[in-house]
């Protein structure tokens, strides 16, 4: 026995992993929002894990959360590593590279973005110090038409109608609404009031009201600011209900024309999925217009699975040019790790190959190699057992990984092809250059079943 000091593996609370069955589910997730962004003509890119802490902290609603890089050998000369921290969020380090990459962009310019964040927060259910975000913006040149403040609740819905997920409830508002509706009261500082406005679901009625009250508000304009967050609909009525309290501003008037251009623009989606909300509020600074959050009808404590909204130069401090936008983000790995824990989740395959090919014994391997290769340039995943054990021994492999085929190249010379369905159990004759799934070769149904969608 090696005298190694043993460290027991323990697993880092937020910090979520799979097995290989669950990774293969999350990875077609991946795959299926990736081409729904880009069925709607969006670029990936990709930005560095790390920014400098002027970039993270432009903001600042999040610094407090901001990983910082640190390096267990430090050289106390050179601290640049110190100025490093890890992105909490992909829409400000998204700022960033349109400003650097200006003049190679095309706007307006629609990107998607799909990467692991980290925010140093307590981790709890639905919050990780570790998950995947997938976003999707626009940002253009002086200003954004509105209109993109629709495509993207309607990217989401179909993203998310997608995915064998529980019922949802993407809802929408407008900071314009909140602020000018505010204003209107006469509240002296409106941005306090919306953040106080976003805790609703978590601390309801009372505790807004609270905490407006202890910001200066009168017991009239607490009430009033609770009423206008009561309202909610799909149609032209939301609109009625809001001057209905009788609040005016000019700002207010922007944001309900905004607001009902988006919800007419998304009225021939299913109703009820995509409502006006107007005690949404989205606390962060930097929206301005139009926002949007989705939660579980089933489990609207959980927190939002999708957020975003309209921003007007979030990346201003980066270059001289005004660069608005809208974005919205799937919270990927809430949604999944949520399904998994219900145990919801219909577990892949452990392992993506599609045939393995036996090894009759050592003088047979070469060929067991090229039947390999003759396979897996017909576009199937072929893997060619490890070792020369005993035949039963790689079949009960095969079988373990939930491999659906596996290959008998010949055991002596001049034999032939044989291959093995392992959902029916049926075996016959083969070739490796004309072989299909669920071909005559086997004579089953079961093979094609089996094989399907894993090849090509």
């Amino acid at each position: 026995m090696s005298d190694q000091r043993v460290v027991r593996p323990t697993p880092v609370s937020g910090f979520p992993e799979w097995t290989p069955q669950v990774r293969a589910v999350e990875q077609r997730w991946l795959d299926h929002i990736r081409a729904g962004f880009e069925s709607f003509g969006f670029a990936s890119v990709e930005t560095p894990s790390v920014e400098n802490l002027d970039v993270l902290t432009a903001k600042g609603e999040t610094s407090q959360e901001v990983y910082t890089l640190h390096r267990l050998q430090a050289d106390a000369k050179d601290d640049s590593d110190a100025r490093l921290g890890l992105h909490f969020d992909l829409t400000v380090p998204f700022a960033r590279y349109v400003a650097q990459h200006f003049n190679e962009l095309t706007f307006p310019f629609k990107r998607y973005q799909m990467q692991r964040v980290w925010r140093g927060e307590r981790p709890q259910e639905g919050r990780f110090r570790e998950f995947t975000q997938c976003d999707i913006d626009v940002i253009n040149v002086d200003s954004v038409p509105l209109h993109f403040d629709a495509e993207l609740p309607r990217i989401v819905h179909r993203v998310l109608s997608g995915l064998d997920i529980p019922a949802w409830t993407l809802n929408v508002n407008n900071r314009k609404v909140l602020q000018g509706f505010y204003e209107g009261l006469g509240v002296k500082d409106p941005v306090a009031v919306i953040r106080a406005v976003d805790k609703l679901h978590k601390i309801g009625d009372d505790g807004v009201r609270r905490i407006l009250l202890a910001d200066g508000l009168t017991g009239e304009q607490a009430n009033a600011c609770l009423e206008l967050a009561r309202i909610r609909g799909t149609g032209s009525d939301v609109a009625e209900r809001v001057r209905a309290l009788g609040v005016s501003s000019e700002l207010l008037d922007e944001g309900l024309e905004e607001l009902a251009f988006v919800m007419g623009d998304l009225a021939d989606l299913p109703q009820d999925d995509v409502v006006a909300d107007l005690s949404i509020a989205r606390g962060l600074d930097y929206y301005t217009g139009t926002v949007y959050e989705a939660s579980f009808d089933d489990d609207p404590g959980y927190g939002s699975i999708c957020a975003g909204g309209r921003y007007e130069d979030l990346a201003g401090q980066f270059i001289r040019r005004r660069l608005p936008g809208v974005g919205i983000s799937i919270g990927l790995t809430r949604i999944f790790a949520k399904l998994v824990a219900e145990g919801r989740v219909r577990e892949g395959r452990s392992c993506p190959t599609d045939v393995m090919v036996v090894v009759p014994g050592a003088e047979r391997r070469r060929e067991a190699l090229r039947t390999g290769e003759l396979l897996r340039g017909r576009g199937f995943n072929t893997e060619v057992f490890h070792s020369t054990a005993k035949v039963g021994k790689q079949i009960q492999y095969a079988a373990k990984k939930g491999i659906p085929f596996v290959w008998f190249p010949p055991f002596d010379d001049g034999g032939d092809h044989e291959v093995k369905d392992m959902g029916s159990g049926e075996q016959g004759p083969a070739d490796p250059g004309t072989w299909t799934p669920g071909t005559a070769d086997t004579g089953t149904e079961a093979g094609a079943e089996a094989g399907a969608g894993t090849a090509g």
